[in-house]
């Protein structure tokens, strides 16, 4: 870290053990983005109510070239406890930023939409008309909801398309609206 691991206690002090086990869980953040610029860790004391003390808060403020990430996490009584959860949320943020960077974010894709060109009840089987002039297989069990026996020629269909053993084929065949489109 460019910064040293700046810690804040509010409401009670911090034992030096705590304060070690802080700085150890910030150094370890490390291994998931060596990157980081700075941690700032602020432990917030129970407040007393009553007879009944609240919880700990525990907020962890990182800085990484590109973006700020915070992470509010509260626990029972048990500051140690607080503060392995407070880090291990950290961590995934830190996780999560990493993967955006890398762009390895999953993007789901939108369904296709065609029609379908022609079908073959008896057999169970048919083909789409893509857009661009495709034709893509479709089996019965591909069809939502079991609607197989309501397609006809011309129907308009959205249709996830994956690469099957001897082409491209459709996947979740729905009819547009629930209705047929000619």
């Amino acid at each position: 870290m460019q910064r040293p691991v700046q810690i804040t206690s509010r409401d009670f002090p911090l034992t030096p053990a705590m304060e070690a086990q802080i700085r150890e869980r910030a150094d370890d953040l490390q291994i998931y983005f060596p990157r980081l610029t700075g941690c700032h860790v602020v432990v917030e004391g129970p407040v007393r109510h009553h007879r009944k003390g609240g919880p700990f808060n525990v907020r962890i403020d990182l800085r990484t070239p590109r973006a700020e990430i915070s992470v509010n996490h509260q626990s029972a009584d048990d500051l140690a406890i607080a503060i392995r959860d407070a880090f291990d949320a950290a961590r995934r943020r830190l996780e999560d930023h990493l993967r955006e960077l890398r762009r390895d974010v999953k993007a789901h894709e939108l369904p296709s939409v065609g029609r379908v060109a022609r079908i073959f009840p008896t057999e169970g089987y048919g083909f789409l008309e893509t857009p661009d002039n495709r034709e893509i297989y479709f089996h019965r069990h591909s069809v939502l909801d079991e609607h197989f026996d309501e397609l006809t020629p011309g129907t308009a269909v959205r249709f996830a398309e994956e690469e099957g053993d001897k082409g491209p084929q459709a996947s979740t065949v729905a009819i547009i609206g629930g209705k047929h489109h000619r």
